[in-house]
């Protein structure tokens, strides 16, 4: 059998396919390092050597490897949402509120530069205005206009918020009070005042439609008698009517008994008295 002679490759020859795998690697990380790609709803801010030097819109991008950094800022719109945020109303009354803010970035760069990211933006640039604007606005209504009144509070604080922080890197697209909790004592004190007014309401209601029902019988009754004073006056009339066509015409009395009577003359008669009948007139000769 012939043996076979195994000699250990050289340090040499070791170096040169480390060597070989080393390039190797370097190749690819520039290869796949020169480029990147910038989603539609982001933008990217391209730094060299920590130095902003631009901002790529969507799309693909070449970078120089170990030069240049990118970091992604997105441009879409966000929402945050603040809980349990103290203020006093002018009557001094506590309250925790619940507020949406959507906001969108309108300057990548600008956030960026000043504060590393958007997290930090947030922080920095809207956090302690939305916190003093929503005190300083609360503080102006009192409790029971804050509730009535729950739109315009929104308007004012809305306005309050947008114009102390639009014109930088960030933009308020709007503000939202979602809730407003005052102290248990206090809502039950509202929902019992609440109560009052309904139950006053329906006192004026029921007395408004007493009032009315009262003024339809007035009505009515004007009426009735209005009715039965015409009816009166020209059932007056007609007896007046009568007794003056009487009096013109006596000889129409003597004939309506005429025609009343059943040609019967009265069994029994008073001594003296006169002839209960008509005074008949022989007729004329000629």
């Amino acid at each position: 059998m012939r043996e076979v002679n195994y000699r250990p490759p050289s340090s040499t020859s070791v170096f040169r396919l480390g060597l070989g795998i080393l390039g190797g690697l370097v190749v690819a990380y520039v290869v796949f390092a020169s480029w990147y790609t910038v989603d539609q709803s982001e933008r990217a801010v391209v730094l060299r050597f920590g130095q902003l030097v631009g901002e790529a819109g969507p799309g693909l991008h070449f970078k120089l490897p170990w030069v240049d950094t990118v970091s992604m800022i997105t441009v879409q719109n966000q929402t945050k949402r603040y809980s349990n945020l103290e203020a006093y109303s002018r009557d001094q009354q506590p309250a925790d509120l619940t507020v949406s803010v959507t906001y969108v970035v309108s300057d990548p760069s600008a956030v960026y530069s000043q504060y590393r990211d958007l997290e930090g933006a947030v922080m920095r640039l809207i956090d302690p205005r939305l916190t003093a604007g929503i005190k300083t606005i609360f503080g102006q209504y009192d409790a029971v206009r804050a509730i009535q009144e729950r739109a315009a509070l929104n308007n004012d604080f809305d306005a309050a918020v947008t114009s102390a922080i639009n014109g930088g890197p960030i933009n308020i697209i709007s503000v939202q009070i979602e809730n407003i909790d005052f102290s248990d004592a206090y809502e039950q004190s509202v929902e019992q005042r609440m109560l009052a007014q309904v139950e006053i309401q329906k006192r004026e209601q029921n007395l408004r439609t007493t009032e009315v029902e009262a003024q339809i019988a007035k009505t009515k009754a004007e009426g009735e008698a209005e009715a039965i004073r015409l009816r009166g006056e020209a059932e007056a009339s007609a007896i007046r009517a009568r007794a003056d066509a009487l009096r013109a015409n006596t000889d129409l009395v003597q004939l309506q008994a005429v025609e009343k009577w059943d040609g019967k003359l009265p069994t029994t008669m008073v001594p003296n008295s006169a002839m209960p009948f008509i005074n008949v007139q022989p007729a004329a000769r000629n």
